[in-house]
């Protein structure tokens, strides 16, 4: 006899997915989670009447598996600006997407990086990978996004590189062509927003009605076996889906990717968010680099419910972990073009393995069995809430077909 079907290592979103296709083939799961809460790197928290995301986080509702297993409704979702806003020490140029902003096509032909050939062949290039099936992208000729957007010149240098920086927490522009291509299609098709109560609302979305033990951490595993900090469980099948270095310990080896590390600022503004970015939710870029910011959003301009009063919430992207906060607010300062001496750290997220590295070659869909555990997790597929949940159907899969 066995304590369970299945037991799931780890409540992040693929253990969740995994545990709810799971538990929908009418099978007995138990989900172990190390930490306090659902959710692995998708958390939030509430500090002093503000939320805050744990790491700058948004979900696209474009991707397909989102769809397939999120109530989007109920996550009350609130997008952000299509576009992003480019800040330089002469000018604030609004970029935006011209398809579902008409009226903006003629302001960013004019002032969007790059020449109008460049511009072009950006067009055609997104153009084609929109058309293409997302298979058939995984499936592509690899090589550096760098190179392949070699072709863009200063389109690519002063817009398209710094918006990539603040999604791959990485600015050497080497990741997988293939990925950022899926990631670029995903952009042009959907819209990125937050739940009005913060990305936790997600994973609590998926973890409602499993049966999952919270401060457990699993320190070995087996096919049959899941040994906590406090006992043994043993089951017909285990699934691992924890972060890669987790993974990889608990299953030598068992190839895993490394990890990009970022730190997330998060500041109420000493105004309202009217005095920010014109009042929209846009993503701000500085292609000049003049300090470590990567990116800067008022989240309260597109989710006022984020924080309560009239002070804008603003959360801004560095890259590693040992940025010093005043070059962050000196940063700031030129990005929003404001004094931000009154602004007051409501919270700072170093997260040391934030998202995983994607190099050429990589493969996007990595096996979901090593001997004889299952694994789940979106260093098995594309590096996202997509990929995420995906791996989380494809390990269930595989281990319904194991016990049949």
């Amino acid at each position: 006899m066995t304590d369970y079907d299945v037991v799931v290592v780890g409540a992040g979103l693929a253990g969740l997915a995994a545990a709810r296709h799971l538990s929908g083939a009418d099978l007995c799961v138990r989900v172990v989670e190390a930490s306090d809460g659902v959710g692995g790197r998708v958390r939030s928290e509430r500090v002093d009447g503000v939320t805050v995301d744990r790491g700058f986080q948004l979900l696209n509702p474009a991707y397909p598996e989102v769809r397939r297993m999120v109530d989007l409704e109920a996550l009350d979702l609130r997008p952000f600006e299509p576009g992003v806003l480019l800040a330089t020490t002469d000018r604030r140029t609004l970029v935006t997407d011209p398809r579902r902003r008409p009226g903006s096509l003629l302001s960013t032909v004019l002032h969007a990086p790059g020449s109008r050939a460049e511009q072009l062949r950006f067009a055609a290039y997104a153009a084609r990978v929109l058309r293409t099936d997302p298979r058939d992208l995984r499936e592509a000729v690899d090589s550096t996004v760098g190179e392949a957007w070699a072709p863009f010149g200063s389109l690519a240098r002063d817009a398209l590189a710094p918006f990539l920086t603040g999604v791959l927490f990485d600015d050497s522009m080497t990741s997988s062509r293939r990925f950022v291509d899926l990631l670029l299609r995903s952009f042009v098709l959907g819209t990125p927003s937050v739940p009005a109560t913060g990305m936790q609302a997600l994973p609590d979305q998926l973890a409602q009605g499993l049966d999952i033990g919270l401060g457990r951490r699993a320190v070995a595993v087996t096919g049959t076996t899941v040994t906590t900090d406090d006992g043994v469980l043993s089951a017909r099948a285990v699934v691992v889906a924890t972060d890669p270095a987790t993974s990889g310990a608990l299953l030598p080896g068992l190839d895993v990717p490394s990890m990009r590390s970022g730190t997330t600022w998060w500041h109420l503004a000493d105004s309202d968010g009217s005095q920010l970015t014109g009042g929209r939710g846009v993503l701000v870029l500085d292609p000049g680099r003049r300090g470590p910011v990567v990116n800067s959003v008022v989240t309260t301009n597109a989710a006022p419910s984020y924080a309560d009063g009239s002070r804008a919430l603003v959360a801004s992207t560095t890259l590693g972990t040992g940025t010093d906060e005043g070059d962050v607010l000196a940063h700031l300062a030129l990005m929003h073009g404001v004094d931000t001496r009154g602004w007051d750290t409501v919270a700072v997220h170093r997260i040391a393995a934030t998202v995983p590295a994607i190099e050429p070659g990589t493969s996007l869909r990595r096996p979901v069995r090593h001997g004889d555990v299952f694994v789940a997790g979106d260093h098995r597929d594309t590096a996202s809430i997509q990929g995420a949940l995906v791996s989380g159907r494809r390990a269930a899969a595989a281990v319904r077909a194991a016990l049949a």
